[in-house]
């Protein structure tokens, strides 16, 4: 049967359409382009905290402000002030919530979660080591304390464990028993990642070198409020963790309140955190729904940066 020129080049892409790429009969899968994305960030939008796969918001809720003695100024709200900051907060698009025995938001938090499906939300918490900081006398060891996370927070698994405030640079060393307990957990699946949250440069760059460490909670700011160095120390230091494939968790963002006063420096503070291209989502503790608005607005007036440059 002779066909015509048209009909040939037709059968040939029908046939083509029904080859897959191992060269068997089949429908093949189109790959559907992803959505090209915005210029400038979006305090909701969905982040990856480096190779953890764990997906959350840019933006997450601290619930530590001023927190000690198991008690914060959120958890100082009380159980409906709380609940009422927390789920506003998820509605408008915060997956990321950052807790700690020091705070003693645990309780606060399964509460005013009790009726969320486990999977829209994501847990930071941290183990307090130290002496002082919480009532109790004894320091159990991790897989302990983690046993007890977990029935505070009524969940199965944490998302992110932290050794709470470590500022040695021998921290890798001096906490090693805790560090291979966490990981025995986390290859169970109890947890599914753990780090630090640094309190000094020294720790910040030990964490960078450390193999074990899978994120970081670094304080970031360019005012040197709470922070752990000059902008340049900082951003350094930041940009030399992502290098290093750490997850970068901001916090002190806003000098634990100290920039609440001044546009300049809560736009300022945003830009440079965000500019380094190395954070992967920042923690901050708001006390009122209308302080997450103001926040996420001036989020969306920052540009994403175009490279990032180690150092």
């Amino acid at each position: 049967m002779r066909i015509g020129r048209r009909e040939f080049l037709e059968s040939i892409a029908a046939g083509a359409a029904g080859i897959t790429l191992s060269g068997c009969a089949g429908p093949v899968a189109v790959a559907k382009p992803k959505p090209a994305m915005s210029p400038m960030f979006d305090a909701y939008e969905t982040v990856t905290i480096a190779h953890t796969k764990i997906e959350t918001s840019l933006v997450g809720l601290g619930t530590g402000m001023r927190g000690w003695m198991r008690k914060s100024d959120q958890t100082r709200l009380g159980q409906a002030g709380f609940t009422k900051l927390v789920r506003g907060a998820l509605e408008r698009g915060v997956r990321c919530f950052d807790l700690a025995d020091l705070y003693g938001s645990h309780p606060f938090f399964a509460k005013a979660m009790k009726p969320v499906k486990r999977d829209k939300y994501t847990i930071l918490t941290k183990i307090w080591w130290k002496p002082k900081g919480v009532p109790d006398r004894d320091r159990p060891d991790a897989d302990v304390m983690v046993g007890r996370f977990l029935k505070e927070l009524q969940t199965d698994y944490l998302d992110v464990v932290q050794l709470h405030c470590v500022t040695s640079p021998k921290w890798p060393e001096n906490l090693r028993k805790q560090m291979d307990l966490l990981d025995g957990l986390k290859k169970k699946g109890v947890i599914r990642a753990h780090g630090v949250s640094c309190h000094s440069l020294d720790a910040l760059n030990a964490a960078a070198d450390e193999p074990w460490t899978d994120c970081v909670h670094a304080r970031i700011n360019p005012y040197r409020e709470r922070t752990d160095g000059s902008a340049q120390e900082v951003g350094a230091a930041v940009r030399r963790l992502a290098a290093a494939g750490k997850g970068v968790i901001g916090m002190k963002i806003m000098g634990q309140g100290a920039f609440r006063d001044s546009d300049e420096k809560r736009n300022a503070s945003i830009k440079f955190a965000l500019g380094l291209g190395a954070v992967n989502t920042m923690i901050v503790g708001f006390e009122k729904l209308s302080e997450i608005d103001d926040f996420a607005a001036r989020v969306r007036k920052v540009k994403r940066p175009q490279a990032v440059t180690a150092t």
